[in-house]
């Protein structure tokens, strides 16, 4: 069953042209479904309880329009499948009137928290939920290629700042930081994200960028070369 939530973009979530940013589209896509396993009694308290958190293994999210700030949008999560350990939702940002602006598929990893392993899914997981039909999209793969010849970056630290309740560095703050290494102007119409590792506070990320035309692929590693995060950012 699809689970809906209106809101209006804030001054706080745009960018420098006044639109809502990336990051804020997908905060806004994390909040429905956050929102909705609460709606359902499967929120974070009661999942922690059990031992389980959900930890999203990859993005593919598009964004027609980036709506300018003051604009009224209803934000719209559907899992529509559960498979063994795995979890899939759809998303879409629509204007008042119904006007598409973004849409996206995720896919979800349900874990056993104190042993960062996956746990497959029983009815006590999935039970509460409706699936709703598949949205039509032009579906992309999973895994995101690595280009030959990328060029190391500049290694930073984790900091505070990057965690969630979860103590690992937040899905999103992997796109902001691989989106410091976009060329000026670019405006990204299509994010694929790879989530491969979970990186703690103090941790080294090590960035390897490769920019072709009209696409940035950013692969986010520890100090060996063992990505956390590959990110995957195209133009229209």
């Amino acid at each position: 069953m699809n689970y809906s939530f209106n809101s209006r973009v804030r001054y706080s979530e745009t960018g420098e042209d006044g639109r809502l940013t990336l990051p804020g589209a997908l905060n806004y896509f994390q909040d429905c479904c956050t929102f909705q396993a609460e709606s359902i009694g499967l929120g974070m308290e009661v999942l922690k309880a059990r031992d389980r958190a959900w930890f999203l293994s990859s993005w593919q999210v598009i964004v027609d329009e980036y709506p300018a700030m003051g604009t009224e949008i209803k934000i719209t999560t559907a899992p529509y499948d559960f498979k063994g350990f795995m979890g899939m939702r759809n998303f879409t940002i629509e204007t008042a009137d119904g006007r598409l602006l973004a849409w996206a598929n995720s896919n979800w990893t349900n874990l056993i928290i104190s042993k960062g392993i996956p746990a497959r899914l029983t009815p006590a997981d999935t039970d509460n939920y409706v699936l709703s039909k598949k949205m039509e999209m032009d579906y992309a793969p999973r895994k995101i290629s690595l280009p030959d010849d990328m060029i190391s970056q500049e290694p930073f630290q984790v900091q505070k700042h990057h965690l969630d309740t979860n103590h690992h560095v937040n899905n999103c703050q992997y796109i902001c930081m691989a989106e410091d290494f976009l060329p000026e102007k670019f405006k990204v119409y299509q994010m694929r994200a790879e989530y491969k590792m979970q990186a703690k506070l103090g941790d080294m990320i090590c960035p390897k960028t490769k920019v072709e035309s009209g696409k940035v692929v950013v692969s986010l590693d520890d100090e060996k070369g063992k990505p956390y995060a590959i990110v995957e950012l195209a133009e229209k």
